[in-house]
C-alpha cells in the first residue's frame, strides 16, 4: 500500500534499527553542536577577558605584594579553566561527530536496504505526500520516482479500496498499529497488481504521529495461484464445467430456497452418454476427451441464461426460459444440469428434449465422425426434505431407467423408482453375502446330439440357492454381470463344474468324450489375463483341452472385433472350443465369425421357439445352419421344446440341441441318473418328453 499499516515492518529494516544504538535525530544533533560551540566561545571570550583585566598596567597599585602574588595565582587559575573548558569542548565536539557518522552509516545502511529490498519501500508524511519510494517502485509497478512525486498515492489504487486503504491508514495514525492489507493497484501497463501491504508509524520527539513507513509486497501470482486452486476444487479439469462438489453445494442452495419459497421450482437433468465406452476403446482417451469437450460446449449452448463456467448467447425465441442454470461433469461421461425458477415441470422435459436434439448432429473428432445420443434423468424439486445427494441420486436412478428401456431417451424420476433401486441395492448385497456363505450351486443342461439321440455334452448354469428358495438366473445374472460379482461367482462354479465333468467321464466313457460349456461373462472377457485363467483351470483340473467349450455372446465379440480376434486365437492355442451364444441377436457377420476361429454356433432360442409356427424365422434358422456348415461351423440349437421343432432342425442337419423337451438344468444327482439312462442305443429316452 502507498498509503498505511501494519506492525511488522521489514524485516530487513527492523534488523537494521536492532544493531544500531539508539540516536537522537539529525536535527537534535546539529542543535546540540551549534550551542555546544555557542556556549564554548562566550565562555572563552569572558574568562580571556578576566584574564586581562586582571594583569592590564595600571589596573592595581604594584606597591602590594600580596596581593599581586593572589592576582597571579587567579590567572593562573582562570587560565587553567580555560584550558580545561576548551578540552571538554573538543572532547564534546568528536563525540557529536562520531553521532554524525553513526547517524550517517545507519541513513547508508536504510538507504542500502531499500534499494535493494524486494519489496516497496515509501515514506509518507502526515498529509499523505509521498516522501521516498524505494527503486523496486520502478522495477514492479513500472513508474519512475518523478511519476511518483507528482501524483497523489490514491490515483494508483483500485477505485473500490479506496475506502479501504484510507480508513486503514487513519487508524495506524491513530492507534500507532497497523493491519496487514490486501488491495489492487494500477500498473503502468493498465494491468492490476494485488499488493500485500504493512505499515509502521513514524512519531516525532514529543510522540506525535509524522508519518508512515509502508511495506509493498507484490502478491499477484501468489493470488492467482490460490484462485486457480479454489476454481480447481470446484471444477472439472477436463471440461472446465461444475464438479460433483460445486453441484451438490448450488443443488444444496436450490433446496434452501425451494423451502423458504413454495413457487420456486427446479428440475435436476441426469445425462448420459450412450455408447461412450466404444469411442474410448476403439479411438483411444484422447478421443474420448476431444469428444467430451465438444459434447460439453454443445450442452452450454442449449441453456438460455447462464451456467457456472460462461453465459451462452441470449435471443433464440426457441428455447425453454428457464432462470440461473448450472451444468456440471460430476465424471465420466455424465453431465448434469440445475435448471432452476422453471415455470412448469414440463420445461425441464423440453430442455432434455433439446439436449437430446443437440447432441444428435455428428461430432468431428480426429476426423472421424460420431455420432452419439443421451439418456437423460430428470428428478424435480416436489420433495423439500430431499438432501442435495438425494436429489442427484434421484435423477441418477430415472437416467439408468432411460438406459434399460432403450437408451437416447428420457425418463422421469417417480417412487416407484426409487423402490426398485433399493430393491436392486440390497439384492447387490445378498449376492455378496451369497458368495461368501456358498449359496451358488451349478446346474447343467444336456447338449444332445440329434444324430443318435444321446447326451454328448452340458452347459454348466449358475443357481442361486438362498434360505428362502431359489432364485431364477434372470432375477439375478444382469445385476451379477454390471457389478462384477459375476467374477467371484465362476471363480468358484468353474472349477467344480471341471471336477464334476471329470467324474462323468470316467463313470460314462464315451467317443468323443463328455464336453462342458461354460459361458463367459462381459467382466470376464474384458479381462486381460482371461487365456491365463482359462490355462491353470485346465491345467489344475487335469482336463483335455478339447472337452471344454468357451461360450461367448455375439455382441461381446463384436464391440471391439480387433480385440477379440486377439484373445479368441490366444484362447483357440489352448485347444478349447469356441461358442458364440445367442446367436441372431446381435449385429456380427458369419465372415468376421469365420477369422475369430469360432468352431460353434448356438441358435437363439428366440428363434427355434418360433420356427414351428412362423415360416419367416424357420427360413432364418435353414439359412442360418446353411451358412455356418459352408463354413466349417457346427450349429446348437437352444430352447428346444416339441417334437415338430426337433425334427425340423434334423431335417435342417442342425448336429446338436438343447432345451426342455430334452432337461431342464439339474443338479449333478440328476444329471448323474439321466447319464445311466442315456447309453448309446437308447435314444428314445428323449422322445417320451422333457425331463425333469
Amino acid at each position: 500500500m502507498n498509503q498505511m499499516s501494519g506492525e511488522d515492518v521489514n524485516s530487513d529494516t527492523e534488523l537494521a534499527n536492532r544493531t544500531q544504538p539508539v540516536l537522537p535525530p539529525i536535527r537534535q544533533v546539529e542543535g546540540r553542536e551549534w550551542w555546544l560551540w555557542v556556549f564554548a566561545v562566550a565562555v572563552t571570550l569572558v574568562l580571556t577577558f578576566a584574564i586581562l583585566s586582571l594583569t592590564f598596567p595600571g589596573a592595581h597599585p604594584q606597591t602590594d605584594r600580596i596581593y599581586a602574588l593572589n592576582l597571579r595565582e587567579w590567572v593562573r587559575g582562570l587560565a587553567a579553566l580555560v584550558l580545561l573548558f576548551d578540552i571538554y569542548t573538543i572532547y564534546q565536539h568528536f563525540q557529536l561527530q562520531r553521532v554524525r557518522r553513526q547517524l550517517a552509516e545507519r541513513d547508508r545502511l536504510f538507504q542500502l536496504i531499500s534499494e535493494n529490498a524486494a519489496d516497496m519501500i515509501a515514506v509518507i508524511d502526515r498529509n499523505g505526500h509521498r516522501i521516498y519510494n524505494s527503486p523496486a517502485y520502478q522495477t514492479i509497478l513500472g513508474y519512475s520516482q518523478d511519476e511518483l512525486n507528482t501524483t497523489s498515492p490514491l490515483q494508483q489504487i483500485h477505485p473500490e479500496d479506496h475506502a479501504l486503504v484510507l480508513g486503514a491508514a487513519e487508524k495506524a495514525r491513530l492507534t500507532g498499529r497497523g493491519e496487514r492489507l490486501e488491495y489492487r493497484i494500477l500498473h503502468k501497463d493498465g494491468s492490476w497488481r494485488v499488493l500485500e501491504s504493512t505499515a509502521s508509524v513514524i512519531r516525532d520527539a514529543g510522540g506525535e504521529t509524522e508519518g508512515l513507513i509502508v511495506v509493498n509486497r507484490d502478491i499477484t501470482e501468489r493470488k492467482r495461484a490460490e484462485e486457480a486452486l479454489a476454481h480447481n476444487a470446484f471444477h472439472d479439469g477436463l471440461t472446465n464445467l461444475a464438479n460433483r462438489t460445486l453441484l451438490l453445494d448450488r443443488l444444496g442452495r436450490a433446496l434452501a430456497i425451494s423451502r423458504r419459497h413454495a413457487d420456486f421450482k427446479f428440475a435436476l437433468l441426469f445425462i448420459d452418454i450412450d455408447g461412450f465406452k466404444v469411442v474410448n476403446d476403439s479411438l483411444g482417451h484422447d478421443a474420448g476427451d476431444a469428444l467430451l469437450i465438444q459434447i460439453a460446449l454443445r450442452l452450454m449452448s442449449c441453456l438460455r441464461r447462464s451456467d457456472t463456467v460462461s453465459r451462452p448467447q441470449p435471443g433464440n425465441d426457441d428455447e425453454t426460459t428457464f432462470g440461473d442454470s448450472t451444468l456440471a461433469r460430476p465424471g465420466g461421461d455424465e453431465f448434469v444440469v440445475l435448471a432452476e425458477e422453471l415455470r412448469d415441470p414440463s420445461d425441464a422435459i423440453r430442455v432434455a428434449e433439446r439436449i437430446r436434439e443437440k447432441l444428435i448432429t455428428p461430432f468431428d473428432v480426429d476426423r472421424h465422425e460420431i455420432v452419439v445420443t443421451a439418456s437423460i434423468g430428470i428428478a424435480f424439486s416436489s420433495d423439500t426434505s430431499t438432501e442435495a445427494q438425494g436429489v442427484l441420486r434421484d435423477a441418477e436412478i430415472a437416467m439408468y431407467r432411460a438406459k434399460s428401456t432403450g437408451k437416447a431417451r428420457c425418463e422421469v424420476f417417480d417412487n416407484a423408482m426409487h423402490a426398485g433401486a433399493l430393491k436392486r441395492l440390497q439384492l447387490e448385497t445378498d449376492l455378496r453375502k451369497g458368495v461368501e456363505r456358498g449359496e451358488f450351486l451349478v446346474y447343467y443342461q444336456p447338449i444332445v446330439s440329434l444324430r443318435d439321440g444321446r447326451i454328448v455334452g452340458f452347459e454348466a448354469l449358475s443357481r442361486w440357492q438362498r434360505p428362502e428358495g431359489m432364485v431364477m438366473p434372470n432375477e439375478f445374472i444382469p445385476v451379477a454381470n454390471e457389478t462384477g460379482i459375476i467374477l467371484s461367482i465362476n471363480q468358484k462354479m468353474l472349477p467344480e463344474a471341471c471336477r464334476q465333468l471329470r467324474a462323468w467321464q470316467a463313470l460314462f466313457p464315451s467317443e468323443p468324450p463328455l464336453s462342458l460349456s461354460v459361458n463367459i461373462s462381459p467382466k470376464q472377457f474384458a479381462q486381460i489375463d482371461l487365456p491365463s485363467q482359462i490355462g491353470q483351470l485346465l491345467q489344475q483340473g487335469g482336463m483335455d483341452p478339447r472337452c471344454l467349450d468357451l461360450e461367448i455372446t455375439e455382441t461381446i465379440a463384436m464391440a471391439d472385433a480387433e480385440r477379440s480376434a486377439a484373445v479368441l486365437a490366444q484362447l483357440k492355442a489352448l485347444g478349447v472350443g469356441l461358442d458364440i451364444d445367442d446367436f441372431g441377436t446381435g449385429y456380427s457377420s458369419l465372415s468376421r465369425l469365420q477369422a475369430f476361429r469360432v468352431d460353434t454356433l448356438k441358435i437363439d432360442r428366440a428363434f427355434v421357439s418360433r420356427m414351428d409356427s412362423d415360416p419367416e424365422t424357420h427360413g432364418i434358422v435353414r439359412i442360418i445352419v446353411m451358412l455356418a456348415h459352408n463354413l466349417g461351423i457346427k450349429v446348437v440349437a437352444e430352447g428346444v421344446e416339441t417334437e415338430l421343432q426337433l425334427d425340423m432342425l434334423r431335417d435342417l442337419g442342425c448336429e446338436r440341441a438343447q432345451g426342455y423337451l430334452f432337461s431342464k438344468p439339474a443338479d449333478q444327482e440328476t444329471i448323474s441318473k439321466l447319464l445311466t439312462t442315456n447309453r448309446p442305443g437308447m435314444s428314445q429316452v428323449f422322445a417320451q418328453g422333457p425331463q425333469h
